[in-house]
């Protein structure tokens, strides 16, 4: 008789598979702010996963989806109920427009007394974080959470990515699971994007016949590590690149000579500036993001626009021009390997700046963008949440490796701070640098608590105009006058860091500025710098 060995499994209840579908997925992660739902969850927590805690549910999907976006991988939330679903909405809607994969999980009321319609009940689970996710359910049994959440971490992942939304009684953690459970945490789903050369057959002839092609790159460059492949093309082609209006990331190395800038986010700001161009390819972004009213022709007279995207619903929306839906990484490999160079020197598109001097003089966003980027690595990341300030960095700040930069991308406050911190979980090696306005600074001022629990080193630069420099220059592009609610005075942000115990200095000169940061850059523990410029 033969000795047939099975392997024994390890996890037998629900929350046991659960655990087990996220190490599959290479989740050991939770950010959260836990109330009474989701602490059977909780209990016994697993030694190989950490626990974030948020003082607020919007800085907890702030740092999953920063931590998502830098590492490809899904970002695992756990909130409490209707209220903390609610709480984290705002947050919500920049995670699903910058695609960040997040599998958000809130407690539901024990199933033995939602009859009774109890305290803590969600009412309407299914319904209420739609339309900011992707899919949102609620498991019909216990046996059921396993295959959910399986679900939902598959489908975070999948092109386009996106946050998907779990309700879970809580009287279901500790339920045995159904035998089928097995086989989920080695479950593997592949993508493929790839276009046959017949498919891009079309676009290969525009290319070849333009006279004058532009680039125009979106987050998605960036999102796939594809940034030198679109230098390559560029190069190819004798192309300037712009970015995508509204940017979230950066695709594309500031520093190279085909780089233009970022495009205006209005109809006739953003055709002029491709005025002239026969050939407009968008690579991995909408067409186009604009934000401003700005009437005008969608494109220049007697110009061709092709759109190369990931996400299928941005090519439907798009109101202009052909799309095709495939990978970008994969069109971009195959157009460098198609396209013939074309001949002569490549002109260099870059505009020169004048650089300020450190000095004494008053401090101002151009002296702060400038001295950052002379003494700060090459290789940090950059998180911007000063919004007036958006144009200065993009023409100042070079940005070169891939991941280098994010923006909230539904332009949704509150993003930056706990991005950057989810941002340097992810990738430890690199300098992270936070760039926020004194406005919206608030938003998600406790991430500063959190940074100090973890010592987190980020370093939080809070460009301080004593107002919402934002509106204040829509309010003069809308001829409009005396606005109330735009001025911002009497906060300490000294006092404010301190009292969450963060490190924190004021400065208002070039030196004083140039002298903090650079001893900052090179700490290895979160520090607020409170740089005073003067008022817009």
């Amino acid at each position: 008789m033969r000795l047939i060995l099975v392997e024994k499994t390890t996890y037998s209840t629900v929350k046991e598979s659960v655990y087990q579908i996220l190490r599959g997925h290479g989740v050991n992660k939770v950010f959260g702010n836990p109330g009474s739902n989701e602490l059977n969850f909780l209990k016994d927590f697993p030694e190989d996963f950490d626990y974030i805690l948020c003082l607020h549910e919007g800085v907890a999907i702030g740092m999953a989806e920063g931590y998502a976006q830098a590492t490809g991988l899904p970002g695992f939330v756990n909130l409490h109920a209707a209220a903390g679903t609610g709480n984290a909405m705002g947050a919500l809607t920049n995670s699903v427009n910058s695609h960040a994969p997040l599998v958000v999980t809130a407690g539901q009321q024990a199933r033995t007394m939602v009859y009774s319609d109890p305290l803590l009940k969600n009412s309407s689970a299914v319904m209420l974080p739609m339309p900011l996710v992707k899919d949102s359910y609620e498991p019909l049994s216990a046996q059921e959470v396993p295959h959910a959440i399986s679900r939902a971490l598959h489908l975070a992942m999948s092109p386009a990515k996106g946050p998907v939304y779990v309700s879970i009684p809580y009287d279901d953690w500790d339920q045995p699971i159904a035998h089928d459970a097995l086989h989920l945490a080695t479950r593997k789903v592949v993508h493929f994007g790839a276009p046959s050369l017949d498919e891009l057959q079309p676009l290969l002839a525009a290319l070849a016949k333009a006279a004058n092609p532009v680039l125009v790159l979106g987050p998605e460059v960036d999102a796939l590590r594809c940034n030198s492949k679109a230098a390559l093309l560029a190069d190819k082609l004798h192309a300037p690149v712009w970015i995508a209006p509204s940017a979230p990331r950066c695709p594309f190395p500031t520093n190279h000579h085909c780089f233009a800038g970022i495009l205006p986010a209005g109809e006739a700001s953003l055709a002029q500036k491709l005025h002239g161009h026969d050939l407009i390819l968008v690579l991995g972004g909408p067409v186009f993001r604009y934000h401003q009213n700005d009437p005008g022709a969608l494109l220049p007279e007697n110009s061709q626009l092709f759109l190369v995207t990931g996400d299928a619903q941005e090519a439907a929306r798009s109101p202009v021009g052909d799309a095709v839906v495939a990978n970008v990484d994969a069109v971009l490999s195959c157009l460098i390997e198609r396209m013939t160079e074309r001949t002569g020197d490549c002109p260099n598109f870059r505009k020169p700046i004048q650089r300020v001097e450190v000095d004494h003089s008053q401090l101002e966003s151009s002296a702060i963008f400038d001295i950052v980027d002379a003494i700060a690595p090459c290789n940090t990341v950059y998180l911007n949440e000063a919004t007036s300030t958006i144009a200065t960095l993009w023409e100042r700040v070079g940005m070169e490796e891939p991941g280098s930069y994010y923006f909230a991308a539904a332009g949704g406050l509150g993003f930056a701070m706990p991005a950057a911190l989810g941002v340097k979980l992810a990738d430890p090696m690199r300098p992270v640098v936070a760039f926020i306005g004194d406005g919206s600074a608030h938003y998600s001022i406790s991430s500063l608590w959190t940074a100090a629990r973890y010592q987190i080193p980020v370093v939080f630069i809070i460009i301080n105009n004593s107002g919402y420099g934002a509106l204040k220059w829509f309010s003069q592009q809308f001829k409009i006058q005396n606005v109330p609610g735009i001025e911002i005075d009497g906060v300490d942000f000294i006092q404010l860091s301190e009292g969450y115990g963060i490190a924190a200095h004021r400065v208002s000169t070039r030196a004083e500025f140039s002298q903090v940061f650079d001893n900052a850059i090179v700490g290895n523990m979160p520090v607020l710098i409170e740089a005073t410029i003067e008022r817009v």
